[in-house]
């Protein structure tokens, strides 16, 4: 599986939950456009459409069909200005999301050569679940992992032990 730079721990973790609640019959919608992880589902045979990079903080249309029995939604909402209104107009009944955890060590993410590539919000696990809950979703199931960089420092020591991501299962409660 992806056997580059691309981050082979989290998507064998995010994978590896994600088929505890989800099935292959399933429609999934993820949040975000084609990127690795939506090629590992559709290799894996899950039905994946992405969205097209509309600015989910704007315009929340795709979320709302019926077309859709899953939203996942990984490393986005950290993006957003306002991830409450996307969560809040989700039509699906089944969420899984993953953003990351502030780190005491370490500031937001923020690119140097990219203007979009950047993090409004980094999350505390009670943070995201409060967002969650206000948003009409129950925390069904969550789990926090490391992120260790091949890199020689004090950071880098730290994320070996240091959960970087907080990943959920949510259902959404009826309204």
């Amino acid at each position: 599986m992806y056997e580059n730079n691309f981050p082979n721990k989290r998507f064998r973790i995010t994978l590896g939950f994600l088929k505890q609640f989800v099935s292959k019959d399933d429609r999934i919608l993820d949040l975000g456009t084609i990127n690795p992880f939506s090629d590992i589902l559709k290799k894996e045979g899950y039905k994946v459409t992405n969205t097209e990079g509309e600015d989910l903080d704007l315009d929340t249309t795709i979320v709302k069909k019926d077309d859709f029995d899953v939203i996942t939604a990984f490393q986005i909402f950290e993006h957003m200005v306002v991830p409450f209104n996307v969560l809040n107009d989700i039509k699906a009944t089944k969420l899984i999301a993953s953003v990351p955890l502030k780190l005491w060590f370490s500031s937001a993410y923020k690119s140097k050569t990219d203007k979009w590539d950047r993090h409004y919000h980094e999350f505390e696990d009670w943070q995201f679940n409060w967002l969650l809950e206000k948003s009409g979703w129950e925390v069904k199931k969550s789990i926090q992992f490391t992120s260790p960089v091949k890199k020689i420092g004090f950071r880098p020591i730290l994320r070996l032990f240091t959960p970087r991501f907080y990943l959920v299962y949510a259902e959404r409660i009826k309204r």
